[in-house]
C-alpha cells in the first residue's frame, strides 16, 4: 500500500518570535528561510523550508505536514482516508503557496492534530548555509526528522488505524517501561521510510500535542557544540546526553522556548523493512538521558565533602 513517504514540514505556533528565531538559528544551527505575514521559516536543508513558526498563544504543534511521492498517489490516499470516513478538504492556492508545495489535502488525525497531506515541497533558491555547524542536518530521504505526540486518553487501535491502515505508516518498535511503581511508560514507534521512526505516540501526562521533535546532524561534534552552546545560554534541559536502546540515537533533549523539546542527536538507526523484526521493549533510555534535576542534586552531593573540606 502506498502512502506518506515522508515528514515535509512541522508547523508551530509560539509566543515569542524573537526567542524562538535566536534559539533554533543561534542555538541549534538552522539557518533562517524567510519572514511571513506572521512569523518565519527554518530551513534545515535545501528544501523552502522544514519549519513554519507563527505568532500565536498556543506554543505547540498546529500541523504536519506529511509528503507522497506524487499526484496518482495523493489522490489514492485521500481517497482511502475519505473512504473511511474521516473528512479531507483540498487546501487553496493561497494554502498551497505558503506552504511552498503543489498540492494540498487538510485533514486530522484521532488526536484532532491537523495533518497536511502534500506533493512536491518546493527547493530554496539557494544552498543550505548554517553559521553554526561543522556538518549538516540528516534529511532527504528519512525526511525532517520525527516527532512525538500525545496521544491524551485516545485509545491506540483508534490512532494506529488512521496512521497505518490509512497513511501507510508500519510499527518499528514499543517500549514499555515501570518508570516508578504503578507509573509506566507506554510507547509505539512508526516509520515510512527507513528512519526508524517518523512518529511515535504515548499518553504521557503534558496538555501539549507534542512532547518533542528530533532533528539529527550528520557530524557527532554538533550534539556536543549544541548542548554547550544551549547550556551556556542557560536553556532548561529536560535529558543530558544519553542513548535509546531502540533507534540507537545519541541526544539530549532542551526545551524549547514554547515548552515542549527538541531532541538533537546524531547516528540513528536506518530501518530495512525486508528484515526488520518489531519489538517490544522495556527501557527507553540505553544510557543517560537523565533529567536534569536529578544531575544537578548529584552534583551538588558531589561537591559538597569539597565545600566541607575547604572550610
Amino acid at each position: 500500500m502506498s502512502g506518506v513517504k515522508e515528514l515535509g514540514y512541522v508547523v508551530y505556533e509560539v509566543g515569542d518570535l524573537a526567542d524562538w528565531e535566536h534559539f533554533a538559528v543561534e542555538l541549534l544551527g538552522m539557518q533562517f528561510g524567510e519572514r511571513t505575514d506572521g512569523g518565519f521559516t527554518l530551513r534545515t536543508d535545501e528544501k523552502a523550508h522544514r519549519w513554519i513558526v507563527t505568532g500565536g498563544p498556543a506554543d505547540d504543534l498546529v500541523a504536519t505536514g506529511y509528503e507522497v511521492s506524487d499526484a496518482a498517489t495523493l489522490d489514492a490516499l485521500v481517497e482511502r482516508v475519505r473512504a473511511a470516513g474521516v473528512e479531507v478538504t483540498e487546501g487553496d492556492a493561497a494554502l498551497a503557496a505558503a506552504r511552498k508545495v503543489e498540492r494540498i489535502f487538510v485533514t486530522a488525525d484521532p488526536m484532532g492534530n491537523r495533518v497536511e497531506l502534500v506533493t512536491g515541497l518546493a527547493d530554496a533558491a539557494t544552498p543550505f548555509e548554517s553559521a553554526k555547524l561543522l556538518g549538516g542536518f540528516v534529511t532527504g530521504a528519512g525526511g525532517a526528522g520525527h516527532q512525538v505526540l500525545l496521544a491524551h486518553g485516545v485509545s491506540r487501535e483508534t490512532y494506529l488505524h488512521f496512521y497505518i491502515d490509512l497513511l501507510g505508516f508500519r510499527i518499528s518498535d514499543v517500549i514499555v517501561e515501570e518508570l516508578a511503581p504503578g507509573v509506566v511508560a507506554d510507547l509505539i514507534f512508526l516509520h515510512c521510510n527507513g528512519r526508524h521512526h517518523t512518529v511515535a505516540f504515548g499518553d504521557l501526562p503534558s496538555p501539549k500535542k507534542t512532547h518533542h521533535f528530533m532533528v539529527e546532524v550528520t557530524d557527532i561534534r554538533d550534539v556536543g557544540l549544541a548542548y554547550d552552546r544551549c547550556m551556556d545560554d542557560r536553556r532548561p534541559f529536560e535529558m543530558t546526553l544519553g542513548m535509546h536502546p531502540n533507534d540507537h540515537m545519541f541526544s539530549f533533549y532542551v526545551f524549547t522556548p514554547s515548552g515542549f523539546s527538541i531532541e538533537y542527536g546524531w547516528g540513528g538507526l536506518i530501518i530495512d523493512d525486508e528484515t526488520w523484526e518489531v519489538r517490544t521493549l522495556d527501557r527507553l533510555h540505553s544510557w543517560g538521558h537523565r533529567p536534569s534535576g536529578v544531575v544537578a542534586e548529584l552534583l551538588a552531593a558531589a561537591a559538597a565533602p569539597n565545600l566541607e573540606d575547604n572550610r
